[in-house]
């Protein structure tokens, strides 16, 4: 991830690449490291909603454009909340990391987002 500021942020993450894994997403953890988080990926770029329901963990939930830009940050989301949490415009990733990171390392809405293969 880099922000506006130039800074880049590695993160390894894991795909929530079918039905069952995006139903479940970080459900039922007790914990998440702060270098850690999810993804999900849409083929097609539409209007997602997340919430917090059996999320035992605060969460910093960041809504991606099809150009990798971030369009939206729910900061700090409220464990077991089932308030759904929209990214009002269409999307084609969303990346959940831990609660609070976003404010700590600066990443804002209009930074860009890119997934890379690790070693």
């Amino acid at each position: 991830m880099t922000t506006a500021g130039g800074k880049v942020h590695n993160f390894t993450v894991e795909i929530a690449d079918t039905p069952e894994a995006q139903r479940k997403g970080l459900m039922y953890r007790e914990s998440l490291a702060p270098d850690r988080g999810m993804v999900f990926l849409y083929d097609t770029p539409a209007n997602q909603s997340f919430w917090m329901k059996n999320t035992y963990i605060p969460l910093d939930i960041i809504y991606v454009r099809e150009d990798g830009t971030i369009a939206r940050i729910y900061e700090n989301t409220l464990p077991l909340s089932e308030t759904p949490l929209g990214s009002l415009e269409p999307v084609s990733m969303v990346f959940e990391i831990a609660g609070g990171r976003s404010a700590e390392l600066g990443i804002a809405e209009g930074d860009v987002v890119r997934l890379t293969e690790g070693s």
